[in-house]
């Protein structure tokens, strides 16, 4: 599997998201949505209902990341509102490989994040249950922080893991990415890249993207 770019819609024009996400679909790979519930992480975005508003308006297929509490109980909704990749966060699920497997049952994909604090031997034990996962090089909540290059240990690990599983997991970073930056998580092993403010606030954010494809394959390829 290559590199894919999966920008996230957190700094786009939140009044007009559809046409936001169609600035990007010509050459990105996912449109990423961060689901904040201002319990889990200290603010609020969108939910369920402007998920699914979304997705009947758009082509682009959805990674959406719940940033919630209790995702037990509401992420399988998201698989069911028509999001192919659905990533929880294994600090909050009580259950996460029940979870990973009602979100495949429901038709997405099966993410689990990890917090800059939180050890990669979370995901260790359920890695075979995922499809993803997603180490943060931010702290959850907010976009625009810088990356936190102490992170790209854990992404190392992640790889490890997912490569000694024998199935195709993979390794997703979300936070901080751009051009100066991609290329760093490439080197340590991600192979989807979650960027937003890099993409949105590009005078072409379609361009962006190719962009960072380009400068992830080449450091990749190294």
């Amino acid at each position: 599997m290559g590199i894919q770019i999966s920008p996230s819609i957190l700094n786009s024009d939140l009044s007009n998201l559809a046409a936001e996400v169609r600035r990007i679909e010509s050459t990105a790979d996912w449109v990423h949505v961060d689901v904040m519930d201002n319990h889990f992480v200290p603010n609020l975005t969108l939910g369920l209902p402007v998920v699914e508003s979304l997705l009947a308006s758009v082509s682009i297929p959805a990674d959406c990341h719940l940033m919630i509490e209790d995702p037990d109980r509401w992420a399988p909704a998201y698989a069911e509102a028509g999001a192919k990749s659905v990533t929880f966060h294994v600090e909050a699920a009580r259950n996460p490989v029940t979870l990973a497997r009602d979100l495949r049952a429901a038709g997405a994909r099966a993410g689990a994040a990890i917090k800059p604090g939180t050890s990669i031997e979370s995901v260790r034990d359920i890695a075979r249950e995922l499809d993803m996962i997603l180490i943060m090089t931010v702290e959850p909540g907010f976009g625009g922080q810088a990356f936190m290059d102490d992170m790209m240990g854990k992404v190392t690990e992640a790889r490890r893991i997912a490569d000694s599983s024998g199935l195709d997991i993979w390794v997703q970073v979300d936070g901080g990415i751009d051009a100066r930056t991609i290329g760093i998580a490439a080197e340590a092993g991600a192979n989807v890249f979650v960027a937003g403010s890099a993409v949105y606030r590009a005078d072409d954010p379609a361009d962006m993207v190719s962009r960072l494809r380009a400068l992830a394959e080449a450091a990749a390829a190294q």
